[in-house]
């Protein structure tokens, strides 16, 4: 083996230099920087997977909240259907007089007691209607079943008050009075 001279020797050395100097280089100018735009890019696809689940959960609750808007909306517009034409006085009366002749109660009364706008503001187009209903004869479980029909079959109506006295003449008989709120459809 022969020794290397002066020559070689700084050749090795300044090699060896312009080696290290080249993967310092290397590291630092393009790995590096490679390095840092692949942890920006990362952190840059998370943050968008972060807003496309929100914009997937916000778009789920946007086609619920459709759903819910259709249905409410067919069911306002059954409830504005069940209102007939005209004046409540003008129908009213005759609709409960036929329900409850057909409840086999006879000579059944309505009359009007008093009207207002209601309180929620979402029912600026309807009308409040507050009627008094008047059964001179009825058999008190015919009554019963009748008042929970009415308020089943009329889903506008609710009985605010029932008053019933014995009736002197017919002790199988009572008389009844209801006082009943309906919300009516101005139209």
């Amino acid at each position: 083996m022969n020794k290397l001279d002066k020559e070689q020797i700084k050749k090795l050395v300044l090699g060896a230099i312009c080696l290290v100097a080249l993967l310092y280089v290397y590291f630092n100018f393009f790995i590096g920087p490679l390095h840092h735009s692949e942890q920006t890019m990362q952190s840059k696809i998370a943050e968008l997977q972060g807003k496309v689940a929100s914009s997937k959960t916000e778009i789920a609750k946007a086609g619920r909240l459709e759903e819910s808007a259709r249905a409410a909306t067919a069911h306002y517009e059954a409830l504005r259907a069940l209102t007939p034409e005209g004046a409540p006085i003008a129908w009213f009366p005759p609709r409960i007089k036929t329900f409850f002749a057909e409840q086999h109660i006879d000579k059944a009364n309505a009359r009007l007691d008093s009207t207002g706008a209601p309180k929620e503001k979402e029912l600026s187009d309807w009308s409040r209607y507050i009627w008094t209903i008047d059964l001179p004869q009825a058999d008190f479980i015919t009554l019963g079943k009748a008042i929970a029909l009415l308020e089943n079959s009329e889903p506008l109506l609710s009985v605010r008050k029932i008053g019933i006295r014995a009736n002197n003449e017919l002790p199988q008989l009572q008389q009844a009075t209801l006082t009943v709120a309906t919300i009516i459809d101005k139209k």
